[in-house]
């Protein structure tokens, strides 16, 4: 298959790939009381909507960001405007009576595509959120930790999440969501030698200290909300779990990674990877976060040198290419190779210096090289086979969605194509997880209405 830079342009070659994944995800798309999404797709897959068929990591909700992004380089097609008016009317009517609160499983995740679909039609879920609101934050309907539905402290899952999509929708009910759940957040925290730390629940033993999951999420959160609201408390927490996350990770090499999970024995994974979830192009938005907040340094280390440190393991560490089973055998948003690509393109069009904004754009084109050659394209379109080597046959079915298919990695190589023929000032569509990463200036707050 021919490398993207061999295309007729500089960007074809992203562009009709994304076009024909994107073309693959709306033949997967069916109705049955507004659109659902079959996660994966093989013989055996899902002929039913599943619980979860609305949300953000894996439904129809994932699918907002996507037509965002192909609205600010092309007109949507009737079907594509049918769709996301489906999506909002469904997503619009189910918030009402929705009870999981988070931003990848429930109604922070609502939030986010309604605002980027229908900017103004996302009070609804604001607002049921309010409705939900608890002194010690929402209580999930997540089957994290058996027993409990305790509130949850991470940004997929849990009050993290709610709080940066509070932050970035604003409206009525931002601040009153924002100010409680840092403060639930506050108390909930654990107190070590370096400063402070959070695992997923309030019982969880084990963490998974990076992005997603942990404290480098749970401070970022902090650190964003403080800004917003003038809270130094904030800031000065999510300082506290920087010295954490600090003393947990390595400097070595000019670069910055903490481990994936600790204790390393809780979870069968490479002690160290290089994801959004659970790597350093995730962690860099905390370091983003903290500038965004007006913290300069840390434990006598600059915000912005941290930030770049985590981009230098990530171009050090050789990624994308699968040097071994286990090492990144992943091409999605999540775990993946078009999430940290995403990343790559922040922090390139957050970069006041050249040089280093053209290496960061180099690494992000080779991302979407490998998506490229690692495509299966046939006359159905284009997706990505992603691989487990803890099971036989490793070879896992194509995924459709926002976090781990081929929506997410459509809507990255439509930003890298848009990216390329426009230049370092292409408008960033962006999300209550990332916003903060990119200069205001190119921030497109709510996308472009497509309903």
């Amino acid at each position: 298959m021919n490398n993207a830079s061999d295309a007729s342009g500089p960007y074809d070659g992203y562009r009709d790939l994304a076009e024909a994944a994107w073309s693959w995800v709306l033949d997967r798309i069916r109705d049955d009381d507004g659109p659902w999404l079959p996660e994966t797709v093989s013989e055996d897959a899902d002929t039913t909507p599943s619980e979860d068929r609305d949300c953000l990591y894996s439904g129809i909700a994932g699918l907002a960001p996507v037509l965002a992004e192909i609205a600010r380089y092309r007109e949507p097609t009737d079907r594509e405007r049918s769709l996301a008016t489906g999506i909002v009317t469904r997503l619009s009517s189910a918030a009402r009576d929705r009870t999981e609160p988070s931003l990848y499983e429930g109604l922070a995740g609502d939030v986010t595509a309604l605002r980027l679909l229908a900017p103004g039609s996302e009070s609804v879920a604001l607002r049921r959120l309010a409705e939900l609101t608890t002194p010690d934050g929402w209580r999930t309907t997540v089957d994290f930790e058996a027993g409990s539905d305790a509130p949850l402290n991470d940004i997929v899952m849990g009050t993290a999440g709610v709080v940066l999509t509070a932050v970035w929708a604003g409206g009525e009910f931002a601040e009153s969501i924002a100010t409680t759940g840092c403060e639930a957040l506050l108390r909930t925290a654990d107190r070590t030698e370096a400063g402070l730390d959070w695992g997923i629940g309030t019982t969880t033993e084990w963490r998974a200290p990076n992005y997603s999951h942990g404290t480098a999420g749970v401070a970022s959160a902090l650190a964003v909300a403080g800004a917003a609201l003038g809270r130094k408390d904030f800031v000065e927490a999510a300082v506290q779990g920087v010295r954490h996350v600090l003393s947990t990770g390595l400097l070595d090499n000019g670069g910055f990674v903490v481990p994936h999970t600790v204790p390393p024995s809780k979870r069968e994974v490479e002690p160290v990877t290089y994801t959004w979830c659970h790597g350093p192009a995730g962690t860099s938005h905390l370091f983003a976060a903290l500038a965004h907040a007006g913290v300069t340094e840390v434990s006598g280390l600059g915000a912005g040198e941290l930030r770049q440190r985590c981009l230098t393991s990530i171009l050090t560490s050789g990624v994308p290419q699968r040097l071994r089973p286990g090492f990144w055998d992943n091409d999605g948003r999540c775990c993946g190779t078009a999430g940290v690509g995403d990343v790559l393109l922040d922090a390139a069009q957050d970069s006041g210096d050249t040089d280093t904004a053209e290496t960061l754009v180099r690494a992000a084109r080779g991302m979407g090289d490998a998506l490229v050659d690692r495509a299966v394209r046939d006359e159905a379109g284009a997706r990505w086979r992603f691989l487990e080597h803890r099971q036989e046959p490793p070879l896992l079915p194509p995924g459709t969605a926002w976090m781990q298919g081929a929506a997410g990695i459509a809507a990255y190589l439509f930003r890298l194509a848009r990216f390329i023929e426009t230049g370092p000032g292409a408008v960033v569509v962006d999300r209550p997880d990332q916003w903060w990463a990119v200069p205001q200036r190119l921030r497109a707050t709510g996308g472009t209405a497509v309903a």
